[in-house]
């Protein structure tokens, strides 16, 4: 499984839930980019890689970088709707991870789950993740 985490985009509070969800989590591939005061507000998985990101879209573009086209299943932790064609076009199940009042109508698609782990304490989130371990 690929996590992509866009640590400027998320709330601490959100960012806390979803990683505590995935420490539960074994062989993931998670890559956190952000401004440098978004990574040291945080405790990251020690496996995690963190890529500290400056300027405008920065950590989106790290991300982008990061990822890699498989059928593996995709969890994109994103604020707003800069990854939704990366999104669409992953050939493999997507789990969205942001916020209910900035999640875009955009992030649809036939593979495509979205939830904000604050509105429902993270269950959906988790059980994603358990439906993935399964397959």
């Amino acid at each position: 499984m690929q996590v992509l985490i866009d640590a400027d985009n998320l709330d601490v509070p959100r960012l806390r839930l979803l990683i505590a969800t995935l420490e539960a989590v074994p062989s993931r591939d998670v890559v956190i980019a952000g401004v440098p005061a978004a990574l040291e507000a945080l405790d990251w998985p020690p496996q995690a890689q963190v890529l500290p990101a400056s300027g405008w879209q920065g950590a989106d573009l790290l991300l982008a970088r990061a990822y890699r086209t498989d059928d593996q299943p995709l969890l994109l932790a994103t604020g707003d709707g800069d990854f939704a064609q990366l999104a669409r076009r992953h050939p493999g199940t997507v789990l969205v991870v942001g916020g209910t009042s900035s999640r875009s109508r955009t992030l649809t698609g036939p593979r495509i789950t979205t939830t904000d782990p604050a509105a429902d304490g993270g269950a959906q989130l988790r059980s994603w993740l358990d439906r993935q371990a399964m397959l």
